[in-house]
This record gives structure tokens, sequence and C-alpha cells, in this order.
């Protein structure tokens, strides 16, 4: 995820200064890079790799001449963390600057036509495609706003994209598809912004773009265009936060935040579907897979190992990297270690990576672009939830998951699943928007002592999931285990005070999770159920029912059905006094 902000300044005053402060607000973002464009007769380009301060101590960004441009800080997605790729981009005459937030699918087919169309290329971006596009329709006749028109016709993904040309001075551009962007206006001009801390000590009034929709910033004011090109009325929304309120976008804690941003790191993320493709077709055939990971993407991993098996018939191991070890004597070069770990810095991963490149054909699946882990495996796939600030992995697991699944569907070139994936996030979204009614339900009841997690197939992963996200923010003892297992020891366990999470969607293991939900209900349980809207068995037997869209089936289960679970155990932890972003003695990268 990356920081763009743009500006207009209403007066003849250097820009370069603003929009340093206001890029400077968006660092929580997560960031590789900096640069700045601004206009004063040429478009003038800084930019490099590296914190704010220290690119602005090298580079002196806020020398900048000029009174308009744009700026941005990278979270890498496409190429390298480099001086090279850090944005903005121009092209080849230096006449058009764009920057750009998001993932094109199709950059390589775009850049190969330009290429032999005779545009040079200087870096390894998605994004250097636009400015060559845009310059490209310029020089056919079309004018700024015209030829970023017919470049968002061309190039397909997600994108927020602000961009100046030197034929059209006093312009600000900016359009938007999957990833946010905002516009802003103040007594001092007029602001595009991936996010509102940006703008707030210059601009409180705020528009925030739908997809589809450009907005055009001039000095005399504001257009906005819909998704057609026709102009539209709009409105703006006074904001009156503090910066700190304004990075949490008005969200108590970043991991509310997350948990709601996890249909979005679901749509991005599958915007890797035409990569994963090419990895699969590069690979060729393997005879065994072997997940390894740590926490929840261990979690993660075991959904990997069910899908693979039951999809395609490929034999599957999951190993906890800090015990690789035991398993690495029998990886050979049939074998494909998939790595997945959301930092791609995680220490005893990256020892068990060493040792399968050694043997094995090796994919990590990262969140993280420029990780060790990314440099190091044979292939990657980078999962595209952006920055995870809160230490309980939320937004990045079910984006692992996403990338999970896709690998898993294409590799069995079975439609079926990859249609599924793409409800997934309306489906994620409908619970989110329920999540005032989850609050009060954990509000209303003493989680205290210790808490079980019940799953069978699809759903054992998610219970494991779901007792670890409650362990580690609220500190209550709580273990997940595969249903079945229940009459071998933890059916001891159950009496009157042990709350009991059953994972129940419909599907092939729905009736024998019953005859577990009425096992540890006839025991005295506090049975909590999660399960498909409407259905009465389950209503019937459980004191607390969270009911899901009933479309969503028993394989597809772990990428929604875990959203209510943490939930839980966000709300839990607020009902305890404890603040959910800062887990005790935990930390967000495990590199020791």
């Amino acid at each position: 995820m990356c920081g763009i902000v743009g500006c207009i300044l209403k007066e003849n005053e250097k820009a370069a200064p603003v929009l340093f402060n206001c890029i400077s607000m968006l660092e929580y973002r997560g960031y590789d890079s900096i640069g700045m464009a601004t206009f004063n007769g040429e478009i003038e380009v800084k930019k490099a790799r590296g914190g704010i301060e220290s690119v602005d101590a090298k580079l002196n960004l806020k020398d900048m001449d000029g009174s308009f441009g744009i700026a941005h800080t990278r979270w890498a997605s496409a190429g390298k963390p480099t001086d090279e790729n850090a944005h903005p981009h121009l092209d080849d005459t230096g006449s058009v600057a764009v920057v750009h937030n998001g993932t094109l699918e199709n950059y390589s087919e775009l850049k190969a036509e330009l290429i032999k169309e005779g545009h040079t290329f200087r870096s390894s971006t998605d994004t250097e495609v636009i400015p060559h596009l845009i310059k490209k329709f310029m020089d056919e006749g079309l004018n700024l706003e015209e030829a970023l028109g017919k470049c968002t016709t061309r190039i397909r993904g997600s994108y927020a994209i602000a961009a100046i040309s030197k034929a059209e001075p006093d312009k600000l551009m900016a359009v938007r598809k999957y990833s946010p962007l905002i516009i802003a206006y103040g007594e001092k001009g007029y602001f595009a912004a991936s996010d509102t801390p940006a703008v707030l000590e210059y601009a409180r009034n705020i528009i925030r773009l739908k997809d589809g929709e450009t907005a055009i910033l001039t000095r005399k004011g504001i257009r906005i265009l819909d998704e057609k090109g026709e102009e539209i009325e709009w409105k703006s929304k006074y904001i009156d936060w503090t910066p700190e309120m304004a990075k949490k976008e008005g969200y108590k804690h970043f991991m509310i935040k997350e948990i709601v941003e996890q249909s979005c790191a679901v749509k991005n993320t599958l915007i890797q579907k035409a990569s994963i493709e090419k990895i699969i077709g590069e690979i060729g055939d393997v005879k065994r897979i072997c997940f390894v990971a740590c926490g929840t993407s261990y979690h993660a991993s075991i959904t990997g190992k069910y899908l693979i098996e039951s999809l395609v018939g490929i034999a599957c191991d999951v190993v906890i990297a800090s015990e690789f070890r035991y398993t690495a004597k029998t990886w050979d070069e049939n074998t494909l270690v998939i790595f997945i770990s959301q930092s791609g810095e995680t220490y005893d991963s990256r020892m068990a990576l060493k040792e399968a490149n050694k043997t094995s054909k090796t994919l990590a699946i990262v969140n993280v672009a420029g990780s060790a882990m990314s440099e190091e495996a044979e292939y990657v796939i980078q999962t595209q939830a952006g920055p995870e600030i809160g230490v309980a992995a939320t937004k990045t697991y079910v984006a692992q998951l996403t990338a999970i699944y896709l690998f898993a569907g294409l590799l069995a070139e079975n439609d079926e699943v990859i249609d599924k994936l793409y409800k997934v996030p309306a489906y994620i979204d409908e619970i989110t928007k329920k999540r005032e009614d989850i609050r009060k339900l954990c509000e209303s009841y003493d989680f205290k002592g210790h808490a079980f997690y019940l799953g069978r197939g699809f759903s054992y992963p998610t219970a494991l999931e779901g007792a670890l996200k409650l362990k580690e923010i609220t500190y209550i003892h709580a273990e997940g285990y595969a249903a079945g297992e229940l009459k071998h020891g933890p059916l001891a366990l159950i009496d009157e005070t042990v709350p009991v999470f059953v994972i129940i969607p419909p599907g092939e293991d729905y009736t024998k999770t019953m005859t577990n939900l009425k096992e540890v209900e006839a025991r005295g349980a506090v049975v909590i159920s999660v399960g498909a809207e409407g259905d009465d068995k389950i209503r019937e037997n459980s004191e607390i029912f969270f009911e899901i869209n009933p479309e969503v089936d028993d394989m597809i289960a772990p990428l929604v059905y875990i959203v209510p679970l943490q939930l839980i155990s966000y709300y839990v932890t607020l009902a305890m006094g404890y603040n959910p972003d800062k887990p005790r003695n935990l930390s967000k990268v495990i590199t020791v």
C-alpha cells in the first residue's frame, strides 16, 4: 500500500513544503521509498529509496520550485525497492509525471507494446506504463483529461493515480479504481490523497471518490467525472479529527480498521491471478508440496493442504518453521516447498528456506516486497493486504488464504473455486457491517477462564486461528480442536463454565459437526456457533448464533467465517480493558 498526495495551491507559493508535510503524515502506511514532482516551467522529480527524513536530507525535497505537484511513498508490489522504482514516474520526454497506488494486471503486455513503439523504460515497476500511455495519447491529439480517461480503458487492475503534465500547467488529475483516493479543499488550495491524515493541516472538506470517478483540480476549483466521463455534482464532508484519529480513519484501533479492510485485501490479492498462473506454468510438475510457516501463517497453510489434496490430489505436508529440520531431509527436486510469512523476515522460516533452496523448488507467499524471503525464494506471490499495524494478524491472514485459494484453484483448473473467490469481499462486508451487534453480544457475556473452538475439515484451521486470536489479545486460554477429537480428551474439560465456539458451515461435515455441537451442549457448555443464516437447528442448540450468508459453503468458509471470530476477540479485549493493537509479550515480526 502506498501513500499518494497531490496539491495545487491558490497562491503562487511553493508546493514542495506542503507536499512534504502531507506525505509525512502517511508514514504509518509503511513505505520503502519517497519521491516528489513539482512544476515550474519544467517537471522536476526527486526520489530515492529510504525514509522520508533521510531522503529529504540527501535531496532537499522541500526546496523544489513550483506551486503544484505530486508526492508518493512507495510500498513495493511490482519491482524491488530501488531509487529507479520509486515514484513519481515520467514518460520518455519528461512531460508527464504520475504516482500510483495499486497493482496493474496487464502491465507486461502494455510495456511490450510501448517498447515496440519506441518507448524507453527506466524502472521495473508496473506504474511506469501509465505516463507512457498518457503521453502517447496526448501526442495523438488528446488533452490530459482525455488521455488519462483513455489510459484507464487500457489498464486492468487496482489503481489510484495522480498525474500532472507540462503541456497543461496548473492542472492536477486524479482517478481511482479499488484503491482509495480522496479529494480535499481548504483555504490554501486543492488536494488529492490516499488518506485523510495527509491533508488535515490544510484541508478538512473531504470528497471520497468512488470507483471509476476522475477528479480535475485547478486553481479555480474541482470537477468530478463519472466512469463514462460525464461531469457529476459532488458533496464534501467536513472532517473534525485529530491526526492520530485520522490515521485510523476514525476507528478506535488499527485492529478493527484492518478487520474492516479485509474485503479490500481480498480484492487486491485476487489481482495476482495472472502472475500466479505464470508461476504455476514455470514450476511444472511436482509430486509433493510442503508448507512451512509459523503462527497464523501456519493455520493458513493447513487450509492450503486441505485444498490442494482435495482439489488436485498432490500430497501435502504442513511444517512449523522452527521444526523444519526434522522434515528437510525428505525434500527433493520433486518437492515444492511453500513458505508463508506476512513480513517475509521470520527467522525460522528463512532458515528453512535456505535449506529448501538446496534441494527443492521454493515459493514464498509474503506481504512485504523486498523482504528477505521475497529475494531468496525461487518464486514469489506477494499478497496485497498493505501494511498491517496491529500485532494480531487479520487482513494479512485472509490475503494469504486468498493467494492459497488462487494457487490451488488454478493448479486444479477448477473455475468453480475461482468464481467463488470473487464473491468473498461482499460476504466479508456483510459481516463487518454487523459488528455493532457483535460488540453488544461480547459485552453481555463474561468471557473469562477458558474457551474452546471446534471445526471439521476446512473449518478446523479456522478453529485454530479463532482460538489464537482470542488468546493473543485477551489473554484468555483458548484452544482449537478438530471436532472429531472431542471424545479423545477435550470433552473432559467441558462444563457450564466453558464457552465453546462451533464453526459449522453448510457442507459435507455439517451433520457430524452438529453431533459434536449437541455433545458439548448436553454437558452444559455455552455454545457459540457460526453457521448459515436461517439454520434453525443451529439456533435451537446454541446460546449465541452468528449468522453467515448461506451461499458460503464449507470449502470457501475459511475466508469468511474467521471474520466474526476476529471481531469477537477484538470486542472482548475492549471489554476487558486491554489494547488489542499491542498485546503483551508479542511483536509483529519475529526475526530471532
